[in-house]
């Protein structure tokens, strides 16, 4: 029964709360991250490409789950006037107010209103602990998460309204990505302003540089352009000059020293025209005078007188070659004069070339300085384009690539969930109490518990007859009745244990260690199958304070309807204990009834009478059976034990708890009676022979072709 309510219970309970829950709707919309890349060096240092894995992925799940974000969203979907995320706007509870109203009546029997200073002015910003609550809530229902090895970010929101659900996550995105274009803008326009700060400081330093060179040429009095070379083409001219003049001046002097007689004179002299044509005909002359001579002889007139015009020739030869010497030496003498003064001005224009030379040092250097100044402005200039293009195409990095539509069903509380685990918590709960209450279950369940316990055999287990199978009968009349049933077979079963004992006891006790065990039942139904068996049977009813005999036997009324006397009328000596005995029509067993109750039923069982009747009892009747009251309530039970021959404890199955039976057997010990065994009683078969106790085979349905209901 607890496991079956424990699995009911708990699952209507689950469910009853599910019905009390508020439903949320989950709404879901997924973008996509693609960082860009960027040419200008300005942007890639503002706005850094980092590489895109799954740290930086989650980066950006965490921008959109920011509560910068969570603001927006509120802002947009009016959410700061919308109860659910503002607590602010929501009734107050049952608690809530019996908590006000009672602050407020102590706070006014304390006269703390009445005392409490006025509110003073407060100077700067105030705390808006609703807006901020608020904010806070809707950031806890926004949710973003990369999609795993993908650039996918999926946002998700929870509502109980769904179109508001669909709605913040619509524009939770659209704000993630505006941000993020207008982040790219304000990179893009503060690279701008920095490009065209430089480009000013250049253009400056430009005009500073082109100035300072303009005015140091002035001062200089150095020429820029086309006559800046002229300086050196001149020196170049006029070292060519020198260099032909040299060379003249070379020539000259060689025709001089040929012309003076020195080496290679005559030579050299005869390269001038005149000298050589003299010098042909003198060679002619000398060449005729030889042969006269040798034909005519040296006296001859022709001789003599070519000798004549070889002297006349030859004087005009020296002369020509003076001549010729003087012009070449006047020649000579120009050509040095000429070289003297080339080198002269060769010498001036080098000297003032050096001056320039230096001079144009420091306007070299301010010159280069230009360039570089130039070429940083050239460049600036052209990232500043560059950055006005990257302006005119920027767009952001991530895309909507699915938006939110409102979801049909809610996403929480998921009832089907819910009630499976449920039921799969209710059923390991209720098998955990049932554990528990299995070891916390200090009752008897067993004869093996109870021979354990107490070192007793357990000489039956008396199985509960239900309604169903008992019909129209009566249970003290099954044992006769259904003579083939578990139940008949365990009273005999119990009767061989009885029967079997080394001492073959003839008096039997039946009592139980507390009221309700079943004691009476077993006496009677133990004693009618003994007589049924063919033996002779007494039973006497000991409880005389809930006597049960007279009603279950079906005995015979006394005179004029009163009771027929009974055991205590025998023990007072008013009837004797034959007269007393009465027969079970059903089986024919012997009994003695009760009798009538009084104040002295203890002196009656210490009586001699008591003894006496047993006494003589045993001489007719193979079996007496003494159905005792309780050993824990009566104090008879325990004279009742201490009187018979053996003593049966009955023992409720799963009632009877262990600290009652073994106080139970104490008293009977201290009162020197002799305990045989234990019967275990109203014992369920189902539920024994689940529990896989050893003595739990005997209810195993293997056994049931053996019995008949």
């Amino acid at each position: 029964m607890t496991l079956i309510a424990t699995i009911v219970l708990i699952p209507l309970c689950t469910y009853l709360t599910l019905r009390q829950i508020t439903p949320l709707y989950t709404a879901t919309g997924s973008l996509i991250y693609e960082p860009s890349e960027y040419k200008v060096r300005e942007l890639q240092s503002i706005l850094r490409a980092d590489p895109t894995n799954e740290a930086m992925m989650s980066s950006q799940a965490e921008i959109l789950h920011s509560l910068h974000i969570a603001q927006k969203v509120a802002d947009r979907g009016n959410l700061f006037n919308n109860p659910e995320f503002n607590a602010a706007l929501r009734p107050p509870g049952a608690i809530s107010r019996a908590i006000t109203t009672a602050i407020t009546t102590l706070r006014w029997l304390l006269g703390m209103e009445t005392d409490a200073p006025p509110d003073e002015p407060v100077y700067g910003p105030t705390p808006d602990h609703t807006r901020d609550r608020t904010m806070q809530a809707v950031q806890d229902a926004l949710h973003a998460a990369p999609v795993r090895l993908s650039h996918v970010l999926e946002v998700t929101f929870v509502a109980s309204d769904p179109t508001v659900a669909a709605a913040a996550v619509n524009n939770a995105m659209d704000a993630y990505i505006k941000e993020q274009y207008a982040a790219k803008h304000r990179a893009v326009e503060s690279a701008t302003n920095l490009l065209e700060k430089q480009a000013i400081d250049l253009r400056r330093q430009v005009r500073q540089v082109e100035e300072r060179m303009s005015a140091y040429r002035t001062e200089h009095a150095l020429s820029s352009g086309m006559h800046a070379g002229t300086e050196t083409e001149e020196i170049t001219n006029l070292t060519e000059d020198l260099a032909k003049a040299q060379s003249e001046r070379a020539a000259a002097n060689a025709r001089l020293d040929a012309a003076r007689g020195q080496a290679g004179a005559e030579a050299q002299a005869a390269i001038a025209p005149s000298v050589a044509q003299l010098r042909a005909q003198q060679e002619q002359l000398a060449g005729q005078i030889k042969a006269q001579q040798a034909r005519l002889g040296s006296a001859h007139p022709e001789a003599q007188s070519l000798q004549r015009q070889f002297a006349d020739g030859q004087r005009a030869l020296n002369a020509e070659i003076a001549r010729v010497v003087a012009a070449t030496d006047a020649e000579q003498h120009a050509a040095t004069q000429r070289v003297a003064s080339l080198e002269e001005v060769l010498a001036r224009a080098k000297t003032a070339a050096e001056s320039a030379a230096r001079a144009e040092i420091p306007l070299n250097a301010m010159n280069r300085d230009l360039e570089a100044a130039r070429g940083q402005l050239q460049a600036v200039l052209e990232r500043i384009q560059q950055t006005a293009q990257q302006a005119t195409v920027e767009t952001s990095e991530a895309h909507e690539i699915s938006q939110a539509i409102p979801p049909e069903r809610p996403t929480s509380p998921r009832v089907l969930q819910f009630m499976a685990a449920s039921i799969g918590g209710a059923v390991f709960i209720g098998f955990v109490l049932v554990h528990i209450l299995q070891l916390a279950d200090s009752t008897l369940q067993s004869g093996e518990t109870i021979r354990l316990l107490t070192g007793l055999p357990c000489l039956a287990l008396v199985p509960e007859v239900g309604r169903r199978a008992l019909g129209h009968l009566k249970i003290y009349d099954y044992v006769v009745r259904r003579p083939l049933t578990p139940f008949a077979e365990q009273v005999r079963f119990l009767r061989a244990g009885v029967s079997l004992d080394v001492d073959r006891p003839q008096i039997v006790t039946v009592t139980g260690a507390r009221a309700a065990e079943g004691k009476s039942l077993i006496a009677i139904a133990l004693g009618r199958s003994a007589q049924l068996d063919g033996e002779r049977v007494l039973a006497i009813e000991c409880d005389i304070r809930q006597a049960t005999f007279q009603h279950r036997l079906q005995g015979a009324p006394g005179p004029r309807g009163a009771l027929q006397p009974g055991l205590s009328d025998v023990l007072r000596g008013e009837t004797d204990w034959r007269d007393a005995m009465q027969t079970d029509p059903m089986s024919g067993m012997r009994f003695i009834t009760a009798g009538k109750p009084g104040a002295d039923i203890l002196g009656l069982f210490l009586s001699g009478a008591m003894k006496q009747l047993l006494a003589e009892a045993r001489g007719d009747y193979d079996l007496i059976l003494l159905d005792a009251p309780p050993i824990e309530a009566m104090t008879e039970a325990r004279v009742a034990a201490a009187l018979a021959d053996a003593t049966l404890v009955c023992v409720r199955w799963r009632s009877t708890k262990a600290g009652t039976l073994l106080h139970a057997l104490e008293v009977l010990s201290d009162a020197h009676a002799t305990v045989i065994g234990t019967v275990l009683t109203r014992v369920d078969p189902r539920v024994h022979l689940r529990s896989g106790h050893a003595d739990a085979g005997v209810y195993h349905r293997r056994h049931k072709a053996y019995f008949r209901e």
